[in-house]
This record gives structure tokens, C-alpha cells and sequence, in this order.
């Protein structure tokens, strides 16, 4: 069985700060940039800046936040989110969703997970599987929100998005 790999890195040491914007939905779409020195490795071109408009995209527009699956097959979604330790946040959301800017099959939001924070820093790791499909992009949304459910636009550090497509399911 053969894997097509898409690994996404950001860090704000190297790339300047993210600013947090949320969606409607109440989530931050991350965004990662293009070109091989901002990449960890993408062969396939799953995170290409031509596709989902009529023109490339730069980042950190929302369509660098996309991975493009270049096979139909089994999808392992990881991602890692370093968090600016700060007062404030009640709890981290995060969430891979199928077409999280609405460009082809429709907002899907699948694995939402909540934590409260630690006492040390806010480091995140999350691994989630699905079919993945060429047609419809995925995303990670993440979200800091404080009490009442107030979004806050707390800075990221770091962030990995990875994408490993699984191209030989079996079927009986």
C-alpha cells in the first residue's frame, strides 16, 4: 500500500505572528505558508496556492490554511498547536474539517475536541482519520475561548497540519 504525504509547518519565530481571526463558525482557520522553505514536505502539491479560486493565494490568506488530498483513500489528519501561554483562555477547541471555506462539497466539521488549560504551557497534539477525497479540501480550525464562551484572539507559536492518504484500502 502506498502513502501521499502533505506535512504543514508554521512557526512564528521564522513567519511573524498569526493573527486569530474567527469564522463564523467561531473558529480560527491556521494558515501555513507556501514554498518549499516553509514546508516540510508536500511532493504531491496537496497545499498548492492555485487552488480553491480564480488566482494563487499567499499567505496568510484563508485558502493556505487548505490541504488539497491528491488520492481518494483512507486520510490520517495529525496536528500540533503550541499556544502563547497567557491568562485568559477557559478552554482550546480544535477541529479538522472537510471543506472549512465552503469552495466545493460544503463545511464538514468532524473530531472537535475541547481541553481545559494546564498549569505549564499550552501544547496540543490531535490525530484524526477519515476518507479523503481530491474534490473537497480539509482544514484545522482551532479556537481560545474564555468564560461565556467569549473567542479570544490568543497568539499561536507553533503549528504542524499533516496529511498521510492511505491510497490502497482494500475493499471484499
Amino acid at each position: 500500500m502506498s502513502v501521499a504525504i502533505c506535512s504543514l509547518k508554521w512557526d512564528a519565530a521564522q513567519h511573524g505572528p498569526q493573527a486569530i481571526k474567527y469564522d463564523s463558525d467561531g473558529y480560527h482557520l491556521v494558515r501555513f505558508p507556501y514554498g518549499e522553505a516553509a514546508e516540510s514536505y508536500d511532493p504531491w502539491r496537496m497545499h498548492d496556492p492555485g487552488k480553491g479560486g480564480t488566482g494563487p493565494a499567499a499567505f496568510p490568506h484563508a485558502r493556505s490554511g487548505l490541504i488539497w488530498p491528491s488520492h481518494d483513500g483512507w486520510g490520517v489528519l495529525s496536528a500540533l498547536v503550541f499556544w502563547q501561554p497567557a491568562g485568559g483562555p477557559t478552554e482550546y477547541r480544535s477541529r479538522f474539517v472537510r471543506d472549512p471555506l465552503n469552495l466545493t462539497t460544503g463545511y464538514d466539521s468532524t473530531a472537535t475536541t475541547d481541553s481545559a488549560p494546564t498549569r505549564g504551557g499550552q501544547f496540543r497534539s490531535y490525530v484524526w482519520q477519515m476518507f479523503v477525497h481530491p474534490g473537497t479540501p480539509v482544514g484545522l480550525k482551532i479556537s481560545a475561548r474564555g468564560v461565556g464562551d467569549v473567542k479570544l484572539a490568543t497568539p499561536l507559536t507553533h503549528a504542524q497540519f499533516k496529511l498521510a492518504i492511505h491510497t490502497g484500502v482494500a475493499t471484499p
